[in-house]
């Protein structure tokens, strides 16, 4: 048994708050138990489930044969819900999501597994990780309970970019906003072709062949929605310098630029298909990586 000065102390804070020990020792159970670590595997395959659609609509779009339809989230569950069980399997998007953004929570008040997943930047990202899916979920379900349709990406990108530019300094809170998202895909992609993504993998339980399939599925995915978000970002920037909210653009109208760029669709083709591949990525994670 430990003695000393230190452990004197805990034994006596723990005697002054047994509520406060007790309690936070059950929420830390429950963050590391069975069902958080469920929600975020399914969180995971809800994830890999919309970027394949993503990817899908994006190379329709790249082929001259995608319609009206947006190549985002948004885009992605209304395609889904035409098919059979679509509504149901957009509620299992939509919860998955929730698991999703659960779990980032419980690393972000606990700690990650892994490496660091302690350090105070660590949390603070799965904080904003929290964030992300807790909005994005709340878009799928909204979808599926509401009549009328949701903004897609472009069009929430323009609003949310119009009222920041009417704030005090809102000029530099977009551009610093987009440099942000722009700093964010970049490092995505950076990650992905280190494969940093490794150390969350449970490498032990994985075949040889798995593991060379994850690695490119990874590799390959990751660089290209890490182009995706610096595009995206660069498109703020832009709005920022401009003073003009309709050059921000959400993810339909950045992979839709890549199009107008030199390559042509050739690159739209070549991000669509990195998008499908990510999916891929997420649903292997939701089978391998380590929560």
């Amino acid at each position: 048994m430990a003695t000393g000065p230190s452990a004197i102390r805990g034994w006596m804070r723990t005697r002054r708050h047994p509520a406060r020990g007790t309690g936070a020792a059950r929420a830390r159970r429950a963050a590391n138990g069975p069902v958080v670590g469920t929600g975020a595997r399914w969180g995971l395959a809800a994830r890999g489930a919309l970027y394949l659609l993503i990817g899908v609509l994006a190379l329709r779009i790249a082929t001259g044969s995608g319609g009206s339809r947006e190549a985002d989230s948004s885009g992605a569950v209304q395609e889904l819900v035409r098919r059979p069980f679509g509504e149901a399997l957009v509620w299992a998007i939509g919860i998955g999501l929730v698991g999703m953004a659960v779990w980032r929570l419980s690393e972000a008040l606990f700690g990650a597994s892994g490496p660091g997943g302690h350090k105070a930047s660590k949390r603070a990202l799965n904080a904003g990780r929290c964030v992300f899916y807790g909005f994005a979920a709340f878009s799928v379900l909204t979808f599926v309970t509401s009549s009328e349709n949701s903004e897609g990406s472009d069009a929430t990108s323009r609003d949310l970019t119009a009222r920041a530019l009417e704030l005090p300094l809102g000029r530099w809170l977009v551009g610093l906003a987009g440099l942000v998202v722009l700093g964010i895909g970049v490092g995505i992609g950076v990650r992905a072709a280190r494969r940093t993504f490794h150390k969350h993998l449970e490498r032990a339980r994985m075949s040889r062949r798995a593991r060379r399939v994850v690695d490119v599925l990874g590799v390959t995915g990751g660089v290209a929605r890490g182009l995706v978000y610096a595009a995206a970002g660069v498109f703020v920037v832009t709005a920022a310098w401009d003073y003009d909210a309709g050059k921000a653009k959400g993810l339909d109208g950045t992979l839709r630029a890549l199009a107008g760029t030199p390559a042509g669709p050739w690159l739209l083709a070549a991000v669509a298909l990195g998008l499908a591949v990510f999916g891929l990525f997420s649903v292997a994670l939701a089978r391998y990586r380590r929560v």
